[in-house]
């Protein structure tokens, strides 16, 4: 799966930001050798939708028992890519209590005869073989020098020079330092600024800044990288979720203060810990954790909580989008379930994993705009239309609520429809598209109600469709849906899929083109054949029985005659009769002599009295032909002729 280009639309908060902080996350999926490369059979699993708010993710592991060289498995790098997410294999050089050998750190950067660095070769092609998108090296082995740190730094270069052309980077784990010993600076400074730029230029793409970060030193960090001419949000400052998760504690004005400009970027360290504490695992109960870590307690990132300790991500980054292209469909598939569906109907009960299999979601989890009581809206795995989950609305609506779905950028045409799947106990529904942004942050989005035409019931399922001409030429800026309650109950309203796509066209016959003539044409027997340069004529076919010719059904007897004596007139031998004319018709046999006649066989010796013949039949209306040599005179119903 190629990585995506995405796009940033108008924030729905007044807090987030573009152009700034920006986000990496470091997840262990599973230990080091607990890692399939195609997925697994059970719903107990990592599977990670908030991509809108990631820029790198680590594919974070090694050990010194297991590897110290992980690369990422397939599903995560296309579900990553899919989302416009860049993907980073992870080296690393454990500590020493922790089996550690600094013989790893110098067979790594060792060189050969000619000055190259072999491993850095090598680890561009497992990058490239495997499709994903560079190194995150983690040099923290005790016990070094300043002769194996300047190596270190050479190697760097050498890999980021045999990775840059195929658009391959590295991250530097801000822990080895120029003088060879692993010391954790938490910060960008003197003694580890050469594994980021020294003074040839760039030696690595971004750095992760160890959890020792201050204030001071992160300030000092981005003033740095200014004087360096890059980017200080190309920092990452080490934000440790693993053991805490929401309830960590962070001194977020130091990487992003609410009043000024961001100082740096953030990495999270494992924050698979919105899985991992849970003691009720199931998918559901995860994705409700996951929205509350990346979206805030509100669950809604229009409408953000109160600040607490926990500075949700929704609430600093802009999200981004990559759905840009018709056709678009979603049916909201994490990537993990209990069960899996098609078309509604379970097909297997064996719980499953594939983040490959996952669909693009919509970002911002989740904007409800409403005058009355805000619903509940969540990734529900009871049921689904296909794969192993849906969108679930559920609440007792006091007023019409609009769900908002995917930011978008697709062009519509005058056969531009929408399908919208959901369960058939829901009330009415209605589609929003928007064609246009908001008029700023915050700001509500300026959806083009559209109402919707029922396909038909099946299963519980029901499939919408909403023609979209009228937007015809505009650009699909956002997708929302507007539920209704239906009498006094409650509101269980569930989506299956949404799709985007142009309705299928009548095929219209293509404009005939000018006659060429593609080759010679031999007669072999009764069937002419088109010869193809360079290719002999087939021998006809012998014994094949050939399928009776149909004729139609004409006012007309065919009359055969035999061969007439030499010297003598034939005479008529019959009539053909219609209602209005009765007019004798000459039937001859053909003989070898023959000449045209306005492309008409003739097979007559005595011309002119088939020629008289003639005469009087197309005078008559007649249609003049042949059939297998013979003469052949028909009516035509218009007076006309018979080819």
């Amino acid at each position: 799966m190629p990585l995506a280009e995405r796009f940033t639309p108008v924030p729905p908060n007044t807090t987030a930001r573009a152009g700034q902080a920006r986000i990496a996350s470091l997840v262990s999926f599973g230990n080091t050798a607990g890692n399939p490369a195609q997925g697994s059979p059970t719903a107990d699993y990592y599977a990670l939708t908030h991509w809108a708010y990631i820029d790198e993710l680590v594919f974070w592991g090694g050990s010194a028992g297991e590897g110290i060289v992980l690369a990422p498995n397939a599903p995560v790098t296309d579900a990553a890519h899919r989302n416009g997410v860049r993907v980073m294999g992870n080296v690393f050089l454990p500590p020493v209590p922790y089996g550690g050998d600094l013989r790893w750190t110098r067979d790594l950067v060792q060189q050969d005869s000619l000055g190259r660095f072999p491993v850095a070769e090598k680890l561009v092609e497992v990058a490239r073989a495997y499709g994903f998108d560079g190194w995150f090296v983690n040099a923290e082995t005790e016990g070094g020098d300043s002769e194996l740190a300047a190596r270190m730094r050479r190697f760097l270069r050498a890999l980021r020079a045999a990775g840059d052309p195929h658009g391959l980077t590295i991250t530097w784990y801000d822990a080895m330092n120029s003088t060879g010993a692993v010391g954790w600076q938490g910060a960008l400074n003197e003694l580890n600024q050469e594994f980021y730029e020294d003074r040839r230029g760039k030696v690595a793409d971004t750095m992760f800044v160890d959890f020792r970060w201050t204030v001071a030193k992160l300030a000092a960090s981005g003033d740095l990288a200014d004087r360096l001419g890059r980017s200080r949000h190309e920092l990452w400052a080490a934000v440790d979720t693993e053991s805490h998760g929401w309830n960590s504690e962070v001194d977020w004005d130091a990487i992003v203060p609410r009043g000024s400009r961001h100082i740096v970027s953030y990495g999270f360290y494992r924050p698979e810990w919105t899985r991992n504490h849970l003691s009720d695992r199931s998918p559901g109960a995860f994705h409700r954790a996951e929205d509350r870590f990346w979206t805030g307690e509100s669950l809604d990132p229009a409408q953000p909580s109160p600040e607490d300790i926990w500075r949700a991500p929704a609430t600093v980054v802009a999200d981004r989008s990559t759905v840009t292209a018709l056709p678009f469909s979603c049916s909201f598939n994490t990537g993990h379930g209990e069960r899996w569906y098609e078309h509604g109907e379970p097909v297997s009960d064996t719980g499953w994993n594939h983040l490959g299999l996952q669909d693009r979601l919509p970002g911002r989890r989740w904007a409800v705009h409403t005058a009355g009581t805000r619903p509940e809206v969540t990734l529900d795995f009871a049921t689904a239309w296909r794969g192993g989950s849906s969108l679930l609305v559920s609440g007792g609506l006091t007023a019409p609520a609009t769900v908002g779905l995917h930011a978008t950028r697709l062009p519509l045409t005058g056969t531009a429809v929408a399908e919208l799947v959901h369960r058939t106990e829901s009330g009415p529904v209605e589609l929003g598209v928007a064609t246009g942004e908001p008029s700023g942050p915050g700001q509500e989005v300026p959806y083009t109600w559209l109402k919707a035409q029922a396909l038909g019931t099946g299963q519980g399922w029901r499939t919408t469709r909403v023609r979209l001409s009228e937007l015809a030429g505009s650009t699909a800026h956002a997708l929302a849906v507007r539920i209704t309650r239906r009498g006094k109950e409650p509101v269980r309203w569930r989506l299956g899929a949404v799709t985007v796509r142009e309705a299928a066209a009548r095929p219209r016959p293509a404009t005939p083109g000018t006659p060429a003539v593609s080759g010679p044409a031999v007669r072999q027997g009764r069937r002419t054949t088109v010869m193809e340069a360079g290719s002999r004529p087939r021998p006809p076919l012998r014994g094949v029985p050939r399928p009776a010719r149909r004729r139609p059904p004409l006012p007309r007897r065919h009359l055969r005659h035999r061969p007439v004596p030499p010297g003598r007139r034939p005479r008529e031998g019959g009539r053909l009769r219609d209602p209005g004319r009765r007019r004798a018709v000459r039937r001859l046999r053909p003989r070898p002599h023959h000449s045209d006649l306005d492309r008409i066989p003739l097979m007559h010796d005595d011309r002119a009295v088939l020629e008289g013949h003639l005469k009087r039949a197309v005078h008559s209306g007649w249609a003049v032909g042949s059939v297998r040599g013979t003469a052949r005179v028909t009516r035509s119903p218009c007076g006309g002729f018979f080819p």
